[in-house]
């Protein structure tokens, strides 16, 4: 891929070009003091100076002696509430004099730019698509978002300590699902094109000519960086021999420390477990029925005719590994995990999920440590 250089004072110009060509930009910014993705109307919104200290059990932003705007790796959410929204109206139904009147509910979709994604996150998006596009029910309000969606990646410079991204295979470099996709050095950004509609914003931006060897080396370097990751995932071949172990005793020892809270899947960026809940008028003269975003860690979610089928957390807790490291696999021919390391940081025990895998592939009960 041939990349060219946007020197930093000319960041803000690809945020008027976007907003020109009539997208919503959405991007990360600090708030409640986490980066977070929300709409964005200038880039002085951008997390500048800022990167987050990723732990089990424990995230915090601190302030970095660079005047980089992406040198952190993750927050507690990513691009899935954008395509997959929490609350999602269905269908509405309303009480008329010929009888009951049902119909769809609108689809609302605008055209969005998203800055600041990373490989994990557009990993995730593509495991998203499978189950929202490619089966043989598409979601028509996933379909109509996602048609409208333009993307600008950024490669890693660091790791986190809670990534493992690359023993998944999804990072750090962005490698596919993108429009545009940045570098960020501290005099500005390497910019490549992943698309017919990426090479029409590129073409409007001020851009110096094509990279350094100086530059290109940085980038590489960086990225060699970002692959130094304390944690690695089990190969996928081992994650399946996790339905070979159901009674091992890891499962009660870290049903001893979960809470069951949903932290995990609520942040996870593939996770799509969801309800419907049906709401009415006063009058009883209009309902509408909704879907909610739900986890498999609620009971109601194990809860059909009238019985708990995962009664403990033990049980819940061993559906969610197992669904999302072992039968996935099955379902969408990879891990359902992308390496981002959200539900470690997340978790408010700090439950580590490569550490708990580790375990329970080897069929061999765990020495109890200090928590």
């Amino acid at each position: 891929m041939i990349k060219h250089f946007l020197a930093r004072q000319h960041l803000d110009q690809l945020f008027s070009v976007l907003s020109n060509a009539g997208y919503q930009v959405v991007g990360p910014t600090v708030k409640d003091n986490a980066i977070v993705f929300t709409e964005l109307s200038h880039v002085e919104q951008l997390p500048w100076g800022r990167q987050e200290i990723a732990k089990p059990g424990h995230y915090q932003l601190t302030d970095t002696s660079t005047n980089r705007c992406f040198a952190w790796n993750t927050g507690p959410q990513g691009l899935k509430p954008w395509l997959f929204k929490p609350e999602q109206p269905l269908w509405q139904a309303e009480q008329t004099e010929q009888g009951l009147c049902f119909r769809q509910a609108s689809i609302e979709a605008h055209p969005i730019a998203v800055i600041g994604l990373r490989g994990c996150d557009l990993a995730a998006l593509k495991l998203q698509d499978q189950h929202f596009l490619q089966g043989p029910y598409p979601d028509p309000y996933y379909q109509a978002q996602r048609e409208q969606l333009f993307i600008i990646a950024v490669n890693c410079a660091q790791s986190a300590e809670t990534c493992f991204c690359v023993s998944t295979g999804d990072g750090p470099e962005a490698t596919h699902s993108f429009d545009l996709v940045l570098d960020e050095l501290e005099e500005g950004y390497l910019m490549g094109c992943g698309s017919e509609q990426g090479q029409a914003i590129f073409q409007q931006l001020t851009l110096g000519p094509q990279v350094s060897k100086d530059q290109l080396h940085t980038a590489q370097k960086q990225l060699a960086d970002a692959s130094q990751q304390q944690r690695q995932m089990p190969d996928e071949d081992s994650l399946l021999k996790l339905t070979e172990n159901l009674e091992h005793p890891q499962w009660q020892d870290v049903a001893d420390r979960c809470l069951a809270c949903g932290n995990c899947t609520l942040v996870c960026p593939t996770c799509f477990c969801s309800k419907q809940e049906s709401t009415s008028d006063i009058k009883l003269q209009q309902a509408e029925q909704v879907r909610l975003w739900d986890s498999c860690f609620s009971e109601q979610h194990g809860y059909i005719a009238g019985k708990l089928f995962r009664p403990e957390i033990r049980h819940r807790y061993r559906q969610w590994l197992l669904h999302k490291l072992a039968n996935w696999q099955q379902q969408y021919g990879r891990s359902g995990c992308v390496g981002c390391g959200r539900c470690i940081s997340w978790c408010p025990v700090g439950i580590d999920l490569v550490a708990e895998a580790q375990i329970l592939v080897k069929g061999t009960p765990h020495e109890p440590t200090d928590r």
